[in-house]
C-alpha cells in the first residue's frame, strides 16, 4: 500500500517537528554534564529531579514538610530547601541527588537565597520575624538576625554585602550588613512588601508591596526610600533584565505587566499579558521575556526590543514558577494545579519552515502534588 500524499506530507512534518525539537543534542555534550531541574512539591514533602538532557522525572528526594523556595550554590554542586511546616533546610548534592544534611532554623521558612560567593545562605523565617544565616562550608547556623514582621524575602546583594529583607507586617524594607551579621536600617515602604529585585551593580533595591499597587525604590548605598512608584493591581513578582535596566512587573489582577525604567525610577509601560500573571524570567540577551498566567493556564511570550506580543501557549493547571534550561533552548513551567512541569521550545525553526511549531509545548513531565519552585543545575562531574 503506498502512502496517501496527506500522510506523506504528515510525516514529513513529523520528521522536521522532531529534528528540530532534538537540535539541541546535534553536538553531544561533552562526557560527564549533566543538567537537573529540581522542583519543590510542597504537598508532596519532596523535590523532584528532571533530566534536561533525557526530559524525564528521574529522582524523587524526600525532605522536609511542605518545602517551598530552593536556591542553587553558584560555586559548588549543591541545591538548598526550605521546608516551612518543618522549619529546617534540607540540603542537597547535585551529583548523587541525595540530601547530604538538614539544618534547623526558625519558624516557617519560606525564602532562601544564596550570596555570589556560594559561602553564605540567608533564610527568611516568615513566622519568627528573622533571618538565619547558614555558612555553608560548616553547614551551620551562624547568626540569626531579627527583622520586621512576617516577612516575605531576603535577598543578598550581588556584591554580597547587605541583605534586603521585606517586612509584611510593618510596611518597611530591613538592610542587614552580610559582613557583620546585623540590621543596618530599617525603612518605611509601601503595604504589604514582598517581593525583591537588587539591581546587577548592588545600588538599587526595588521592592513589590501587593497591599498598595506599587513598587519601593530604594537606594543601597544610602539606605534611602528614593520613591513609590503606581502600578497596576496587585504587583505579585518583579523580573529584573539581566543587564539591570528595566524591571518587568506582574499585576496579578491587572493581567498586564508594568515596566520600570531603573535609571530614572519612573513607570515606563504597561501592557495586557494574559489573565493573572504570576512569575516572568527574561532571556539572558534581554530580548525575550516569559510570563506564567495563572489565570489561563498558559505562557505569554514577549518580544522587548520590539514591544510586542509574540503570543501564548497552554500549558497545564496553575503555571506558576519558571526557569530557563542553561542554553535556554527550553523554558520550564512549573504547574501548581495538574502536578507537573511544561516544558516549551523556545527556539526558533529555520527558515523557510512550512510548519508554525516554533516555540510550542515540547512535553510534560510529571512531578509530585503541588509543586511551587523550580532551579537549573548544570555541572561536569
Amino acid at each position: 500500500m503506498r502512502p496517501t500524499p496527506r500522510l506523506t506530507a504528515a510525516l514529513s512534518i513529523l520528521g522536521l517537528f522532531f529534528s528540530v525539537a532534538c537540535k539541541r543534542h546535534a553536538q553531544p555534550p561533552p562526557p560527564g554534564y549533566h543538567e537537573y531541574a529540581y522542583v519543590s512539591n510542597g504537598k508532596g514533602d519532596s523535590v523532584s529531579v528532571i533530566d534536561l538532557l533525557q526530559f524525564r522525572n528521574v529522582k524523587t528526594i524526600p525532605v522536609g514538610k511542605n518545602p517551598s523556595g530552593l536556591a542553587v550554590n553558584p560555586k559548588r554542586n549543591e541545591i538548598y530547601v526550605a521546608n516551612t511546616e518543618s522549619s529546617n533546610v534540607s540540603i542537597i548534592e547535585a551529583e548523587t541527588n541525595q540530601v547530604v544534611a538538614v539544618i534547623g532554623v526558625h519558624h516557617r521558612p519560606y525564602f532562601i537565597d544564596v550570596s555570589a560567593d556560594g559561602k553564605r545562605a540567608y533564610v527568611a523565617n516568615s513566622g519568627s520575624a528573622n533571618v538565619s544565616v547558614i555558612d555553608l562550608d560548616s553547614r551551620l547556623v551562624i547568626a540569626t538576625i531579627n527583622v520586621g514582621g512576617s516577612h516575605g524575602l531576603a535577598k543578598v546583594s550581588p556584591d554580597g554585602k547587605v541583605v534586603v529583607v521585606s517586612n509584611r507586617a510593618d510596611n518597611s524594607v530591613s538592610m542587614l550588613d552580610a559582613q557583620q551579621n546585623r540590621v543596618r536600617s530599617t525603612v518605611s515602604a509601601c503595604t504589604n512588601p514582598e517581593d525583591i529585585a537588587i539591581l546587577p551593580d548592588s545600588s538599587k533595591a526595588f521592592v513589590a508591596c501587593t497591599g498598595s499597587e506599587q513598587v519601593a525604590a530604594i537606594d543601597l548605598a544610602n539606605d534611602k526610600l528614593l520613591s513609590v512608584l503606581d502600578l497596576g493591581k496587585t504587583p505579585i513578582h518583579l523580573a529584573l533584565k539581566p543587564d539591570g535596566g528595566e524591571i518587568f512587573v506582574s499585576d496579578y489582577d491587572s493581567d498586564a505587566v508594568s515596566v520600570i525604567e531603573t535609571t530614572a525610577n519612573e513607570v515606563g509601560n504597561t501592557f495586557l499579558i494574559g489573565t493573572r500573571p504570576v512569575r516572568s524570567v527574561v532571556s539572558s540577551d534581554n530580548t525575550m521575556l516569559y510570563t506564567s498566567d495563572f489565570g489561563s493556564n498558559s505562557i505569554s511570550i514577549y518580544e522587548i526590543d520590539i514591544g510586542k506580543m509574540l503570543g501564548a501557549i497552554p500549558v497545564g493547571s496553575g503555571p506558576d514558577a519558571l526557569a530557563l534550561s542553561h542554553n535556554e533552548n527550553f523554558l520550564l513551567v512549573v504547574n501548581s494545579k495538574s502536578g507537573d512541569v511544561a516544558v516549551v521550545r523556545t527556539t526558533k525553526l529555520p527558515e523557510g519552515s512550512k510548519i508554525s511549531a516554533e516555540r510550542a509545548l515540547f512535553t510534560m513531565i510529571p512531578v509530585g502534588a503541588q509543586p511551587n519552585d523550580i532551579v537549573v543545575k548544570s555541572f561536569t562531574k
